[in-house]
């Protein structure tokens, strides 16, 4: 249930950030906050305990099982945590409007979906890297980053991580990509970050390549220069502030995003209205979900967020 103390939701253009009382969890909640204090944007701190998940549903019709029981202390121990973290977060700022959202019907993965559908941004933490790991991410994370309605950060550096080398958003042949780069340098600006605008030319000759840079004296590349250049049209006079550059690649797309990651500070993708196909090539974006070295954001196709 949801606590009657509890708003059903944040107020619309709101930071979203999920806490369960991990080391990520807290990651998630600083970055959040940074970001709802650079935006002026209010920030909901939200959280889910929901006993039937994982397969708890085996154990509580049991005898000697409180359920009741159980579900008030789930809810005392929610509120809390929400409670703990929202004044951790008003001693920093006090000027800032935070609300919190608890909910003991919903899992995760529902409850930030649904909170999703208003928010400006939803941020999320990330549990870690490698095969055991990605069970974890895919179960929120990855999740929420491919169906969420607004664009979805998964932090991964932690508190405190130097200054790296900025932004990084990835382009493509969809007209979509546009929005991803416009979020790109919109956090670029925000954040007084550098940005690389980064194509990928798919080439089986450097599968395995660290890094390949297309130079001008490349030759057959003209289409692929022009998607990129045409990605970044009209963003240098929307974002004067922002020190670019553009880049193509040759590779693989996962190999050299992931590559890409280990030096930035944030890696923007772009994820593409749902259908077979592109369902399938999500796969690439939840692969470098999995590996990359840096807080990453996934942009669906519809229009960046403004207000």
């Amino acid at each position: 249930m949801t606590s009657p103390t509890t708003p059903a939701a944040g107020p619309s253009g709101t930071i979203v950030v999920a806490i369960d009382g991990s080391p990520g969890g807290e990651q998630a909640l600083g970055w959040a906050v940074e970001q709802a204090v650079i935006e002026h944007r209010p920030l909901t701190i939200a959280h889910a305990s929901h006993l039937t998940m994982g397969g708890d549903t085996l154990w509580m019709g049991q005898p000697g099982i409180d359920v009741s029981g159980l579900l008030e202390l789930v809810e005392a121990a929610g509120h809390e945590l929400l409670d703990a973290a929202r004044q951790q977060v008003l001693d920093e700022h006090p000027d800032l409007a935070v609300h919190t959202r608890l909910n003991t019907s919903l899992d995760a993965r529902r409850m930030l979906l649904d909170l999703a559908e208003d928010a400006a941004m939803l941020v999320v933490g990330s549990r870690g890297r490698g095969p055991v790991a990605s069970v974890l991410l895919g179960s929120v994370s990855a999740t929420v980053a491919k169906h969420a309605a607004c664009p979805v950060v998964v932090v991964r550096l932690p508190a405190g991580t130097a200054p790296r080398s900025g932004v990084v958003v990835a382009v493509d042949d969809r007209e979509e990509s546009r929005t991803a780069v416009e979020l790109g340098y919109r956090l670029a600006s925000c954040r007084s970050l550098p940005l690389t605008v980064l194509r990928v030319v798919w080439d089986p000759t450097h599968l395995g390549d660290d890094e390949h840079v297309v130079t001008d004296d490349d030759r057959g590349l003209e289409g692929e220069r022009s998607w990129l250049s045409q990605a970044a049209v009209g963003m240098r006079e929307k974002f004067p502030d922002v020190q670019d550059q553009l880049e193509l690649v040759r590779g693989t797309r996962v190999h050299q995003l992931v590559r890409a990651s280990q030096g930035a500070d944030l890696l923007v993708l772009g994820r593409h209205p749902q259908n077979l196909v592109d369902d399938f090539l999500f796969g690439s974006v939840a692969s470098v979900l999995e590996r990359a070295e840096c807080d990453v954001v996934v942009v669906h196709g519809g229009p960046a967020p403004t207000s």
